[in-house]
């Protein structure tokens, strides 16, 4: 099985684009997709909706989709193609809470595809792809954190240009291939090859 991680510098990038357009792109996968959301403080991870709740009951929710047409982003990974597709919603924090449920779909996938930086503190995945926007100045601690771990970086056009980003330093990415990512597609021709190239041959080295 192989897994594949997106993650990203901010929101609105792009990272479910690209997520849903790789299980478009390569459906012969199989994926069993993954959203990941991590809430702040005073929002319910049951629901995403404005709560002062503090039970155990409201501290993770997990949920299959199971409609296409929904409008969530989980929807969109199944209307792309996906064989199963979850939301995974958690306080701030506290994903480790979520593990041991995201283990075992995943024990259960043919290959898997998660969005999400913070799931690299748990796991190891296959491929790393991180989206990041030069002209965006935020840049979420989890991407900067996992940054040199990065398989390749995916940007509009492909160049990095002169970065907006603050503290963020370039020499995390020296050596990393640097892909093209293009709306409204996102995903495009140099990305699939690279990522079905990657995948391939990781299976080829893999002990029989």
């Amino acid at each position: 099985m192989a897994i594949v991680v997106v993650g990203g510098s901010t929101r609105n990038i792009g990272k479910t684009s690209v997520v849903a357009g790789l299980i478009r792109s390569l459906p012969e996968m199989h994926w069993t997709a993954f959203k990941i959301t991590q809430f702040g403080h005073g929002v319910c991870s049951a629901n995403g909706e404005p709560c002062d709740c503090e039970t155990a009951d409201h501290t993770i929710a997990i949920s299959e989709e199971r409609d296409a047409k929904s409008g969530t982003d989980s929807a969109r990974y199944l209307d792309a193609g996906a064989v199963r597709s979850f939301w995974v919603r958690t306080r701030q924090g506290q994903l480790a809470e979520a593990m041991p449920r995201i283990r075992k779909e995943l024990a259960q996938a043919e290959n898997a595809i998660i969005e999400s930086n913070s799931i690299l503190r748990f796991l190891r995945p296959d491929l790393y792809l991180s989206v990041l926007d030069p002209a965006t100045v935020d840049f979420k601690d989890s991407a900067r954190l996992f940054l040199d771990r990065a398989d390749a970086v995916l940007l509009p056009e492909g160049e990095l240009g002169s970065p907006q980003w603050k503290g963020v330093s370039l020499k995390l990415l020296r050596g990393t291939p640097l892909l093209p990512m293009r709306p409204p597609e996102y995903v495009t021709t140099e990305l699939t090859k690279f990522v079905n190239d990657y995948l391939w041959t990781l299976n080829a080295m893999s002990p029989r």
